[in-house]
């Protein structure tokens, strides 16, 4: 079912964190800016099986410029703040869908692929439990608000709505810190590089420490365009899979760049598919891809005329132009995002001298093995080892 999407709700909101008053500026005193904060409704702990948690509601952009709301999680320590505040630890989460109730941070009772929560709930506890607070962004499309199909692997909106929610969740919450850290995985892993990157430029006033990515999607742009009328339907699991976040890359283009043409590459069967899945999330979305003919959807060869340039424009990872250090924790073994791809990925980061370190696992897609926990726990206590900046 599609959320009606909401307006700016009250021209003064108040919000209650952790038993709490929260004081929010007035909707119109915000105009609309990015990162600017709509509302901070604070939850009971245990909402997401943690604590000293708020609902966020904010403004970020479209890739166009357009303003548009979107919302997320912030989580906060227990306990006193050091002297220059909390600082904060942006959690992206890994692929869940396409349309409203696929975010799963502002609304824990939309959840869906429970198991993945537990996964990322765990991390998240990690941060707290070592005084970080977590603040946690739907993506544009996924949360509370209906803004039309989420512009998957987007790279651009992926940092935006990151970035834009660390600066509403210290206006809702004055004890928090300007310095923070930014982690994902897959999509998220794919989220958190393009906010490292994309701060440097949009977000100097903040005190960025560095990156954790977990198996990333990238260098995806670089395989997609061999994908013709000829792709015969892939068998199994991996091919609904496969297929599910094939054509969540085609409805994201669709919705966001008219420049792509994306309709000029369909059949009719792949447009009437597309509008038909265009809000579903993942375990639906995956379901309805078994059997699929991935060649069906396509008219011709995606290496042909304006789309592999816009897809590169819309979901390349930067590969220099980092100014904090990055952690890569990679499965050897992923299929999902499949393993050439991280190592296409470590080989331009070390070519282009990027400060990064890696560790590498035997696991499934987003597995992490003790070395990786550890290598994770190491690396937030040396980033964040100099004070924190009010």
């Amino acid at each position: 079912m599609r959320i009606t999407g909401l307006l700016a709700r009250t021209l003064t909101v108040a919000a209650l964190t952790a038993g709490a008053l929260l004081s929010v500026p007035p909707i119109s005193a915000q105009a609309e800016t990015a990162g600017s904060l709509i509302t901070a409704t604070g939850q009971p702990d245990g909402w997401h099986n943690l604590w000293g948690g708020s609902a966020v509601e904010y403004w970020t952009t479209r890739s166009n410029g357009e303003p548009v709301q979107a919302s997320g999680a912030l989580f906060v320590p227990t306990g006193q703040p050091p002297a220059g505040g909390w600082p904060i630890m942006a959690w992206d989460h890994g692929t869940t869908g396409l349309g409203p109730e696929c975010g799963c941070q502002a609304d824990p009772a939309r959840e869906v692929l429970p198991y993945r929560r537990r996964e990322e709930e765990a991390i998240m506890r990690l941060f707290l439990s070592k005084g970080y607070a977590v603040v946690a962004p739907d993506y544009i499309g996924l949360g509370v608000f209906d803004t039309g199909p989420h512009p998957y692997l987007e790279i651009s909106t992926e940092a935006g709505a990151t970035i834009d929610m660390v600066k509403a969740a210290r206006a809702a919450e004055p004890s928090l810190s300007r310095t923070w850290a930014v982690s994902g995985a897959s999509q998220g892993g794919h989220a958190a590089l393009g906010s490292s990157s994309y701060q440097v430029r949009t977000a100097p006033d903040l005190d960025f420490r560095g990156t954790i990515a977990i198996d990333p999607a990238s260098d995806v742009e670089k395989a997609l365009p061999i994908a013709g009328p000829w792709v015969p339907a892939l068998p199994g699991p991996s091919g609904q899979d496969t297929n599910a976040f094939f054509t969540s890359i085609l409805i994201g283009m669709r919705a966001t760049r008219p420049d792509a043409q994306v309709d000029s590459y369909l059949t009719d069967y792949g447009r009437q598919l597309l509008d038909s899945i265009q809000y579903d999330c993942l375990d639906t979305l995956t379901d309805r891809m078994a059997g699929v003919d991935t060649g069906a959807i396509l008219s011709r060869p995606l290496s042909e005329g304006p789309f592999p340039a816009v897809l590169r424009d819309y979901m390349t990872v930067a590969t220099r132009g980092y100014d904090a250090p990055i952690l890569l924790l990679i499965n050897a073994t992923d299929t999902t995002v499949p393993s050439p791809l991280h190592a296409a990925l470590m080989a331009e980061f070390a070519a282009n001298g990027v400060d990064f370190s890696s560790v590498l696992g035997t696991g499934g897609h987003t597995e992490l093995n003790p070395a990786m926990w550890a290598a994770m726990n190491a690396f937030t206590d040396r980033i964040f080892a100099a004070p924190t900046v009010s």
